[in-house]
Order: C-alpha cells, then sequence, then structure tokens
C-alpha cells in the first residue's frame, strides 16, 4: 500500500484518473476511509455546522482543526490528509499566516 502524496496526485490528474476525496472529522472514520483506498481525507472547516453544531464555519479556531487534523492524520496510513484553515487564520498578514500554517503542519499533520 503506498502513500498517496501531491506527486501521485498531480500523476493521477495528468493521466486522466478519477482521485477520490472525502471528508473526515475523527480517527475511527478516517481510518475506515483510508483502509477503503480513498485517495485524499479532507479535515474541513465544516467540523463546526457537522460536529459542533454550528450555523456556520466562522467560529471554527485554528485549534480545533489542528486537533481534528491531528486524529485524522493518525489514522491515514495511505490517504494524503488536506486540512482546511479556518476563518481570520491567513487573512490578517503574510506573517501570520506563515505562522499559522507552521503551527498547522508541526501540530496537525506531522510526518510519520
Amino acid at each position: 500500500m503506498d502513500k498517496i502524496t501531491v506527486p501521485r496526485i498531480r500523476e493521477k490528474k495528468e493521466n486522466g484518473k478519477k482521485i477520490t476525496v472525502l471528508t473526515a472529522y475523527d480517527f475511527p472514520f478516517a481510518k475506515l476511509i483510508d483502509e477503503a483506498g480513498i485517495d485524499i481525507l479532507l479535515v474541513g472547516d465544516t467540523v463546526g455546522i457537522v460536529v459542533q453544531g454550528e450555523e456556520s464555519t466562522l467560529p471554527v479556531t485554528l485549534d480545533q482543526m489542528i486537533y481534528h487534523t491531528r486524529m485524522v492524520s493518525r489514522a491515514a496510513k495511505r490517504a494524503l490528509v488536506v486540512g482546511d484553515m479556518p476563518f481570520l487564520s491567513y487573512q490578517a498578514s503574510i506573517e501570520e499566516t506563515i505562522r499559522n500554517a507552521g503551527r498547522f503542519l508541526k501540530e496537525g499533520a506531522p510526518r510519520r
């Protein structure tokens, strides 16, 4: 079982092959869909609506996205994990965007 990477996704696209993506917010569901062979697991800021019962995604924080992305990343043995950066985690300045993206990578999706 080969790990899905960005170059593999690009190769599939260039060869006209289908790319499968499903949203996951927690370890058990991410494990199931990873084992099913899905290419990309998206950890969306829609967690605010679907899991937290909010009316929009605006209340979702970077800490919450890091938490959910960390769980999904631990479950994903094959799939590429993509996490949303929530509202105002990247709009304020380039410096804050880089700092928040670094946190996201370091804490939310650590390399195995």
